[in-house]
């Protein structure tokens, strides 16, 4: 302790003391209750299919996260499987060399785009957020993702089957 400047040392012993005051002080901010109330928490989603849509101008690199997407949910135990397109898309753009003449001096230019996709079946909100935040974070450069997510829902109350009537056989 000697080997440190006294006003280092009122420095450290002043952030201890205020960061213990906010420890103290955090049951008393209002709208933190210390004991758990009963609210009625409305349940979690429920989706029938998450489908993945990956596209990417390389195969090996959209492979390789396919691949990291399917071991990331089996590990939440998520139903999971993929597949992908035959042949990518190719894109081709015909320019000339030069800005303003030569008109028969032309260069091709060509994109590929790769398409894989992986659905993921009977999921909640919560695991399919997870999912798809890890999935987000984790995606690498030259790599698109779309999501598109299918959720099941009760019926509204005013479709109701109807009503059949049951006639008595009166036969006495």
């Amino acid at each position: 302790m000697n080997s440190l400047p006294r006003s280092l040392i009122g420095t450290l012993l002043k952030t201890k003391i205020s960061s213990t005051n906010y420890v103290r002080n955090f049951s008393a901010v209002p709208g933190v209750d210390s004991e758990p109330t009963n609210n009625t928490k409305e349940p979690d989603k429920l989706y029938k299919l998450v489908e993945l849509e990956l596209r990417g101008n390389e195969p090996a690199v959209l492979k390789s996260f396919v691949k990291f997407a399917t071991t990331a949910a089996n590990h939440l135990n998520v139903e999971c499987k993929s597949w992908n397109m035959r042949k990518p898309i190719h894109e081709r753009y015909t320019v000339l060399k030069a800005a303003h003449i030569y008109k028969k001096h032309r260069v091709q230019y060509e994109t590929r785009t790769y398409y894989n996709f992986i659905q993921c079946k009977r999921l909640t909100g919560s695991t399919a957020d997870t999912l798809l935040e890890y999935i987000e974070r984790n995606l690498p450069e030259g790599v698109a993702l779309k999501a598109t997510k299918i959720e099941i829902q009760r019926l509204p109350d005013y479709f109701k089957p109807p009503e059949v009537e049951v006639k008595a056989n009166n036969t006495s």
